[in-house]
């Protein structure tokens, strides 16, 4: 056996979407609402530019993408830029000192034969 029908249902009203930011604060300069993100579906590609400090991104567009994808990419390159940075940073060898070993007979003891 089924439920009745109940004939006092009205029709709910559909859910409002809010619309997503296009504008957001900038990584480098710290100004909100200064980073615009215009995307190019014909050519597929996004550009983002801070209006402030000028600083420039650009990504590829999918059909899916929205300006915040290319601002949460944008936030993701800058992060891998400055761990890339920090890397090379503790790679580099240290400045050997310029004068030469020096040349004479093998001390008692060491390892040089």
């Amino acid at each position: 056996m089924g439920k009745r029908k109940k004939s006092s249902r009205k029709p709910t009203a559909a859910r409002r979407k809010d619309p997503l930011d296009t504008t957001f604060t900038c990584l480098f300069c710290h100004h909100e609402n200064s980073v615009i993100v215009k995307l190019d579906r014909k050519e597929g590609i996004a550009q983002l530019v801070c209006k402030v400090c000028d600083q420039r991104f650009q990504s590829k567009v999918n059909h899916l993408t929205e300006p915040i994808d290319i601002y949460s990419e944008w936030i993701d390159a800058a992060d891998h830029a400055a761990k890339e940075e920090e890397r090379r940073a503790q790679r580099r060898p240290v400045a050997s000192s310029s004068r030469a070993r020096p040349v004479g007979p093998p001390s008692v003891g060491s390892d040089d034969e």
